[in-house]
């Protein structure tokens, strides 16, 4: 059963999600930073957290730096009423898998976990036709052995759109959850990544990576055809 990390100090809210989530899962409530820090000592096998940005000893975001020193860190969803674009941004920028704004549906935030689970599952080594992305290692291997390192923007794009298919995502979400507000990134920064990426992908490239008109990128799973 996976294991979460909720991290909510409205011990209403808290007590209502820490129910409903343990029906589906195992879950570690904490009411603050020091509280989540503990939990995290003593447990290795956090497969996500869920946390507020206002706790009563700290910010999530300082939390979140902490736990991205972990090898692999789990990945991590924000449940907050700072929802802002700058702390948006922010959690994007950190590498937060979802952003949630309160006041919420609690099941859009089912949803959502489950989304970031599956994801997070199937992602850490995806065997293509004629390469390995490693998700992990943040690598490609070719068929004749040979190991590439992408531009780390490159290959977290790459995750994004896998995670998001067969859901066409647009030039500017991508914008958002890869470059954030640094080096002011534009549009033709997504398309010349794009462009790399067929290129390390070969043929796997050309089929899963496709563009939408108007929109952005797509990633084709198995058995999706063309929009």
């Amino acid at each position: 059963m996976k294991h979460l990390l909720l991290v909510e100090d409205d011990s209403s809210l808290g007590e209502t999600l820490f129910e409903r989530l343990s029906k589906d899962y195992t879950v570690d409530w904490a009411q603050s930073v020091t509280q989540a820090k503990e939990i995290l000592k003593q447990s290795s096998d956090i497969d996500l957290l869920i946390l507020d940005l206002g706790l009563p000893d700290g910010s999530g975001f300082d939390l979140v730096s902490e736990v991205l020193n972990q090898k692999p860190p789990p990945p991590f969803l924000f449940l907050t009423a700072q929802s802002d674009a700058e702390s948006r941004l922010k959690g994007y920028e950190l590498g937060a898998a979802e952003f949630i704004p309160k006041p919420f549906h609690l099941k859009e935030l089912l949803i959502r976990v489950k989304h970031v689970l599956d994801s997070h599952t199937n992602l850490s080594e995806i065997t293509l036709d004629s390469c390995v992305i490693n998700f992990t290692t943040m690598s490609i291997q070719q068929k004749d052995g040979r190991v590439e390192y992408p531009a780390l923007s490159d290959m977290k794009l790459l995750q994004f759109l896998i995670e998001q298919s067969p859901r066409p995502v647009s030039r500017d979400e991508i914008l958002d959850h890869v470059w954030g507000v640094d080096k002011n990134p534009n549009h033709r920064t997504v398309d010349n990544a794009i462009v790399r990426l067929k290129k390390t992908l070969g043929t796997d490239g050309e089929a899963k990576l496709r563009s939408v008109r108007g929109l952005g990128y797509q990633w084709l799973k198995e058995g999706i055809s063309d929009v």
